[in-house]
């Protein structure tokens, strides 16, 4: 959804269906799609560690780690290849750091009234 949202923002020609898996673009600034897949990687991020804190309430790093493992694998079997652009896993990184930080910092704050909660579970 955030991939469709930046795809009409940059008014891009054609949607790509590759677009949450895509790594092989190149890694320019001039380039839109690039900075579309940039930008809604790391906005799906921002967004799922919020998700995650609401719903899992603790332990928001253990899933950030799994999703981020699972979307490797299926960026992997999509195209076909192993990514080995380091633009694309730098971007990862970040993008997980921060799923992993904001998430913990919501689900401590939003949660800290809550007995069931502690931060020695986290």
């Amino acid at each position: 959804m955030i991939g469709s949202v930046c795809f009409g923002a940059f008014r891009l020609d054609s949607f790509d269906g590759l677009l949450p898996f895509d790594f092989k673009t190149q890694a320019e600034k001039s380039v839109s799609k690039y900075l579309v897949n940039l930008l809604s990687m790391e906005l799906t991020y921002f967004t799922s560690g919020i998700l995650f804190a609401i719903i899992v309430k603790k332990r928001v790093w253990d899933y950030s780690i799994t999703v981020t493992l699972v979307h490797v694998i299926l960026s992997s079997a999509v195209m076909a290849e192993f990514p080995l652009a380091w633009q694309w896993w730098l971007a990862l990184g970040g993008g997980l750091l921060m799923m992993i930080c904001n998430g913990q910092l919501v689900a401590h704050f939003v949660c800290q009234n809550n007995p069931a909660y502690s931060s020695s579970n986290l």
